[in-house]
């Protein structure tokens, strides 16, 4: 009863206590007609722009972590290919905007609390949504994964991007910890489709849950170098810095990094950009070390984040759980030498392409900083088997095609790649080389 009485309500123009106009409901009706009556052009492409939210992350433009940089990177190549994606932002961390690289915003507000600020916010937005007609309801991580139902019981279809085991992040209490585990399963058992970011996940989601997932890696950003400004000011020449971009926080190992970087007599620096969500005990602790030799940063971003990155000597994941690194990405991609612990989710990526350590152990860090410190040809040879690796199989136009080609097979429609994704010269000599000695 209650369930027909809120559909009744949405179908009404109901909008969080504001009536819609009659106008705005007849143009819902009107989008979600067309969508029933979906038909396929001769030439297998959708003569209807496919409609789709994503839901979960903090939103655009400004950056916090993977999910906002996802966001950015898939968006605007979703958005290009003909998809009507709407983003839904909390209005603290995007600008007023309505619009950006092709994608609509929609800004709610939300609490501003570590435990409460996603859950708030993402059922904000999901009422929000199933008023809009839209064809999908894309959730990205487990928190965000347990609204997944909702749409669905409005006849819309939804499916969930998983970017790593959040449960197991050192960061959550044990009650928040037991209420993203209930997500993973979520994550399996409400949407439509399951979309993990690394074929560790998607082994996971086989073997724990009985589903069939669909792998579509994260990207990376290939850079050139860019000239050294800001990097100067702070007092850091070109290639005589270790560099680590992330949250600080416990499962990114952090700390293992300034224990073992603590132990190299060198002149080079150690460089840590990022912050934690909240001011927490950790982020002080760490900033407590602080020093000329170990530089602490904000997050940086835009034109200071690719310079730092693409004038650094080596770039360290420590990590003790990933889904995907996309910082591990972009650093692969700016042909940087990678040095990551030897975690599954690390290893797929980075193996032949890096240098791995054992995860947990600041003395076998401290060991392979040192030998790639003092070998720079090892450096470059790696720095350049890394950026082809990004070449060929982690750029973002090829990921968003992945994506929208999961959209189309939830939504029963033939997918035709109508953007072909052009691939560098060197992408295509590495690839011919590859069926060569296949």
């Amino acid at each position: 009863m209650f369930t027909r009485k809120l559909v009744r309500k949405i179908r009404n123009g109901f909008h969080f206590g504001k009536s819609i106009s009659r106008t705005e409901s007849c143009r819902i009706a009107e989008k979600r007609e067309c969508v029933d009556n979906l038909r396929l052009a001769p030439n297998g492409a959708c003569n209807s722009r496919s409609r789709i939210a994503f839901i979960g992350g903090r939103g655009v433009i400004s950056k916090y972590s993977g999910i906002e940089s996802y966001y950015e990177e898939v968006g605007k190549h979703l958005a290009r290919r003909g998809c009507e994606l709407t983003i839904y932002c909390r209005s603290y961390f995007t600008p007023a905007l309505s619009e950006h690289n092709g994608m609509r915003l929609v800004r709610l507000p939300t609490i501003r609390s570590k435990h409460l600020e996603t859950v708030i916010h993402t059922f904000l937005s999901t009422a929000h949504a199933i008023t809009q007609g839209y064809d999908i309801v894309h959730y990205h991580a487990l928190g965000p994964a347990l609204f997944s139902w909702i749409p669905r019981v409005f006849g819309t279809k939804t499916a969930v991007t998983v970017q790593g085991l959040d449960w197991q992040r050192k960061k959550w209490g044990r009650i928040a910890s037991t209420v993203l585990l209930a997500g993973e399963r979520a994550s399996a058992q409400f949407p439509n489709a399951t979309m993990v970011v690394s074929k560790e996940l998607q082994r996971r989601y086989t073997e724990n849950h009985g589903i069939e997932s669909f792998y579509v890696p994260n990207g990376g950003i290939l850079r050139d170098r860019h000239p050294a400004k800001k990097t100067l000011e702070w007092g850091l020449d070109p290639e005589q810095y270790v560099l680590f971009l992330g949250r600080f926080s416990p499962e990114k190992g952090c700390h293992l990094l300034v224990r073992a970087f603590e132990q190299i007599e060198t002149d080079v620096k150690l460089v840590m950009a990022g912050a934690a969500s909240y001011c927490d005990e950790y982020s002080r602790e760490l900033r407590n070390h602080a020093s000329d030799k170990i530089r602490m940063l904000d997050w940086v971003s835009g034109e200071t984040l690719d310079e730092l990155l693409t004038n650094a000597m080596i770039f360290v994941l420590p990590s003790d759980m990933e889904g995907l690194s996309l910082a591990l990405l972009d650093a692969m991609g700016a042909g940087l030498c990678v040095l990551a612990s030897d975690i599954p989710e690390n290893r797929e990526v980075v193996e032949g392409a890096g240098s791995l350590f054992k995860p947990g152990d600041s003395d076998d860090l401290a060991e392979r900083l040192r030998f790639l410190i003092a070998n720079p040809a090892v450096r470059e040879a790696a720095g350049r088997t890394a950026r082809r690796r990004i070449e060929v199989e982690y750029q973002w136009p090829t990921i968003a095609a992945q994506i929208e080609k999961v959209y189309f097979q939830l939504l029963g429609r033939e997918w035709v790649d109508s953007i072909p994704v052009k691939r560098t010269a060197r992408a295509a000599a590495v690839g011919a080389a590859q069926r060569r000695a296949g």
